[in-house]
């Protein structure tokens, strides 16, 4: 803060100084004398000294208009579009396993889809009242360091790059899984790599893929956030195509309720709400952020009507056959089935700089400033590279899409929905906080913690499962 303010004084007085020279130059040989005493009641300072008020409160003037100019600077989005990039914020990866989640906790289940979207929508609104209290917080790191002071910035941080990494390794498998549909009856190998078609088809995707990370300007790779909403709306359609153009019959009956797969199921649902760790830039960059919580109301409404649609479409047309990415169990002889796959291929390959760029941006940050743009470049691109390279590794390793998944969510993702706004907001708003919001936190925040817990062990256990019966095969 203090460097902020430090720097905004300084452009003060620049344009101060910039002022007086233009002055001084159109008035020809008038030079600005010293201000004259003058005395009020307020500021009598003696004699010779001269009385600051006005220039200070000129100062203070300035202060407040550069603030509230640096507050409005791309705060340029309408309802409708702050709307737009929320869902679009939302829809991604977790739309592809909610059908699965569906048939294997039961369609009773659905309400607790509904109920965590009307959780997330609500936590959401928890993180704009936090910003509305601490107006020079900007990100959700800042929103933690406001609470909990540097150990909440450093519990935030942890959190949100944990689950960009868990959640690239998501995307990694589903590329991988799709892929090998996509061009199934291909056959590549390498001498030198003992892999199968499928993984070296993995590899060169994400070889392709590698270049964005170089990118310097991450504006110059912003469109592929369009992309991948576009994605997110053929895939949807595709299901819904194939349902009623009857390829393929919507009769299987979904059981009511299987309450033992429910702690796993959760983290797949928790996890399709992801999205809280860029809702401030969000709120930021509204013109009218007071209307945040209408934003967030419409957005997690449009969302959670889709997924489930999507999730009561894909469980009754394949019933206990639906596999944990609903565009592995379409009909493969069906031509919107390869559109719906191609989707599901090119979005994680349009993910991977977006999701870096938290990464590259605190990583600029960390850098030497003497640094050339190009030894910038360089050190950026290469961290880059080593750590998709790992996310590489570990999806290949490991290919238990629904697993990891799960995981992600009931580990990282319900910290981040849940349990940590309503902390934020409880430590922020304290003094003002009513009894029945107090304890509708505490409650959620337990709610969340319980959640968590045994759906991390129930993912867990079913990931290692997987894992030892898939290496003694």
């Amino acid at each position: 803060m203090r460097v902020t303010c430090a720097k905004l004084w300084t452009s003060i007085q620049s344009r101060l100084l910039h002022g007086s020279q233009i002055s001084s130059e159109s008035v020809q040989g008038v030079k600005l004398a010293a201000p004259p005493w003058i005395g009020c009641e307020s500021c009598v300072e003696g004699e010779n000294k001269v009385c600051r008020c006005e220039c200070e409160t000129g100062t203070v003037e300035l202060k407040l208009q550069a603030v509230e100019e640096e507050k409005n600077a791309g705060a340029n989005s309408s309802f409708a579009h702050a709307v737009i990039n929320m869902v679009g914020m939302l829809i991604g990866l977790g739309q592809l396993s909610t059908p699965y989640a569906l048939e294997n906790a039961g369609w009773s289940s659905a309400f607790l889809l509904v109920g965590l979207g009307l959780v997330c929508a609500y936590t959401s609104h928890l993180l704009g009242k936090c910003l509305d209290k601490s107006p020079k917080s900007r990100s959700y790191t800042d929103i933690g360091q406001e609470a909990f002071g540097s150990k909440g910035r450093v519990i935030a941080a942890t959190f949100i790059y944990l689950e960009i990494f868990m959640a690239l390794v998501s995307y990694t498998i589903s590329l991988h899984d799709n892929l090998s549909l996509v061009f199934s009856g291909t056959r590549i190998s390498a001498q030198w790599a003992h892999m199968s078609s499928s993984q070296l088809l993995t590899v060169i995707a994400v070889l392709i893929a590698l270049p964005s990370l170089w990118l310097r300007d991450l504006s110059s790779i912003s469109f592929l956030s369009s992309g991948g909403i576009l994605m997110s709306i053929i895939i949807f359609t595709s299901v819904a195509l194939t349902a009623i153009f009857g390829v393929v019959r919507s009769d299987h009956e979904i059981p009511a309720l299987q309450i033992r797969n429910i702690p796993m199921i959760s983290g797949l649902y928790v996890f399709s709400y992801a999205g809280h760790i860029v809702f401030p830039d969000l709120y930021k960059s509204m013109k009218d952020p007071s209307k945040f919580t209408k934003v967030s109301i419409v957005s997690f409404a449009l969302v959670t009507a889709l997924y489930t649609a999507l999730a009561f479409m894909g469980a009754r047309m394949f019933g206990p056959a639906v596999s944990s990415q609903i565009t592995l169990s379409l009909p493969r002889n069906f031509v919107i089935t390869k559109v719906a796959q191609w989707a599901t291929v090119l979005t994680p390959m349009t993910k991977y700089a977006l999701e870096f760029a938290p990464f590259a941006m605190q990583l600029d940050r960390s850098l030497a400033r003497s640094m050339s743009s190009s030894s910038r470049l360089a050190v950026r691109g290469t961290t880059g590279s080593v750590l998709v390279v790992v996310i590489l590794a570990l999806a290949l390793s490991v290919p238990y899409f629904e697993y990891v998944l799960s995981l992600t969510g009931s580990l990282v993702s319900i910290c981040i929905c849940v349990v940590l706004p309503c902390g934020f907001y409880t430590k922020i708003c304290w003094p003002s906080l009513s009894k029945p919001l107090l304890v509708l936190n505490v409650t959620l925040i337990g709610f969340g913690c319980v959640l968590g817990v045994f759906g991390t062990i129930s993912s867990s256990k079913s990931l290692i499962k997987s894992l030892q019966g898939h290496r003694s095969a």
